[in-house]
């Protein structure tokens, strides 16, 4: 009878230690280095994404893919085009970016007015665009230009004081023990029937210590692809805590448009700004107090496409990055690089404009958070997150008069932040009426800033 007793009291000791590691693992608290880092993200609003692989060298000859039906998403060419694997490795051997130059791409960024860059490192293709030695698949073992171009990039980027984070697929329709398949990368690729999922995911977390080994520090990591096998057990704790161990100021973003699970630091949003639909037709939820970022591509393609001309116009990204900004979020604009490395002359000649603008216009942008006025038809506001200074972005107004309802302060000063005038304002039933006249109006966007006690 006292040896059941000491069992059964054992089963239940173990039961309860079962469940408060269970807990503990579902727990994260991030350290005061990745605090400061997520304060430092919600400041930096405006960042580069890079989209470039062997992928790059199709030019955009595939057909749309079949998850959203938005543009002709190059990078997903292996998947459109059903290509084997044993086909598509071929293009490794071709790809040579001779005219590829990180300090442009940094000077690019930085002209823009961006403050950070996110690299894929590793696409769904599986390609690993880093000196990975996990794999020869890589772009120094399997090609002919033999460089390490994200090594490359994140020397530049430290020169030149921009921030890199790394993309990173979890899906990937190369490697053989990515198996069960998910919706994606099936029956034309001639890979085995079976396949072993830890020691895929095993995979998954050396490249990542690479990553977060090899670079120096980095910004932190983008994931994308878990989508694909929604209920696979994916053990992200596990390959998060890698990243934290290596790196604690490193943030995490998971592009599985969900809710944010324990261990990441940033939520995503994938061509939508918070609060909208998504391209999958779903409301995206803001729920969260974790910083927030939208990701948008500056044509209609995310890896380099050739017949892509649907180009945004300065204005258009001004808007963007305004809207993002007065819903608590930041921009993470898209360029595909051509296969050579350049990236081409139209997407220079677009971000310049914008850099232009925030030269004037920068502190409405940066280190700003969500206004006190919610966001409108005619635009939205922003608040300077030290002097508390209010920006309102009047992006469409008909007429030389705008109406803000139920301000519910005294405004000491209105000024338009481009001339650095005085507005003239006046206070009717309730609302503050600032007249904007037309020698005043910003094409891109017209800020006023307004103080108050």
């Amino acid at each position: 009878m006292k040896q059941k007793l000491l069992i059964l009291f054992m089963i239940h000791i173990l039961g309860s230690f079962q469940i408060i590691s269970a807990q503990s693992e579902n727990n994260y608290n991030p350290t005061i280095e990745n605090i400061n880092a997520r304060k430092w993200f919600q400041d930096a609003k405006f960042g580069l994404f890079v989209h470039w692989g062997v992928y790059s060298q199709l030019a955009g000859a595939g057909q749309t893919h079949g998850l959203d039906g938005e543009g002709n998403i190059n990078e997903w060419i292996m998947d459109s085009k059903r290509i084997p694997v044993n086909r598509y490795e071929r293009l490794a051997g071709f790809f040579n970016p001779i005219h590829y130059d990180p300090s442009e791409w940094v000077k690019l960024a930085k002209d823009a007015g961006m403050k950070y860059i996110t690299f894929t490192t590793k696409h769904h293709d599986g390609f690993s665009m880093f000196g990975s030695k996990v794999t020869d698949y890589n772009i120094v073992d399997a090609t002919s230009y033999k460089k390490d171009v994200f090594g490359m990039l994140a020397e530049e980027c430290k020169e030149q004081d921009v921030k890199l984070f790394a993309y990173y697929s979890h899906l990937d329709w190369h490697h053989p023990d990515y198996w069960p398949r998910g919706r994606t990368g099936n029956n034309y690729t001639g890979r085995p029937e079976s396949g072993d999922w830890d020691k895929y995911l095993d995979y998954v977390n050396e490249q990542i210590r690479e990553i977060f080994t090899n670079y120096g520090p980095l910004a932190g990591a983008w994931f994308d692809g878990i989508w694909d096998k929604k209920d696979a057990d994916w053990q992200l704790r596990k390959t998060y805590d890698i990243i934290h161990e290596l790196q604690p100021a490193a943030l995490i973003l998971n592009n599985h448009h969900g809710d944010v699970n324990p261990g990441e630091d940033l939520k995503g949003f994938e061509r939508a700004l918070p609060g909208q639909k998504n391209f999958l037709g779903n409301k995206t939820e803001t729920t969260t107090e974790h910083p927030m970022e939208m990701c948008q591509t500056i044509n209609k393609s995310w890896g380099f496409n050739l017949v892509d001309t649907s180009f945004k116009s300065a204005k258009d990204i001004v808007h963007l990055l305004a809207k993002a900004a007065g819903n608590d979020a930041n921009l993470l604009l898209n360029v595909g690089p051509q296969p050579d490395g350049r990236i081409q002359s139209e997407f220079i000649e677009i971000l310049g404009e914008v850099g232009n603008w925030l030269k004037i216009n920068g502190e409405s942008i940066y280190a700003t958070r969500m206004g006190p006025i919610s966001p409108q038809d005619w635009g939205v506001s922003t608040i300077h997150a030290e002097n508390k200074k209010v920006y309102i972005h009047v992006l469409n107004l008909a007429g030389e008069e705008l109406s803000i309802p139920g301000f519910g302060k005294k405004v000491n000063k209105a000024t338009f932040l481009k001339s650095g005038k005085k507005a003239s304002l006046r206070y009717s039933n309730g609302n503050i009426r600032i007249r904007i006249p037309e020698n005043e109006k910003d094409e891109m966007n017209t800020v006023v800033i307004l103080e108050y006690s």
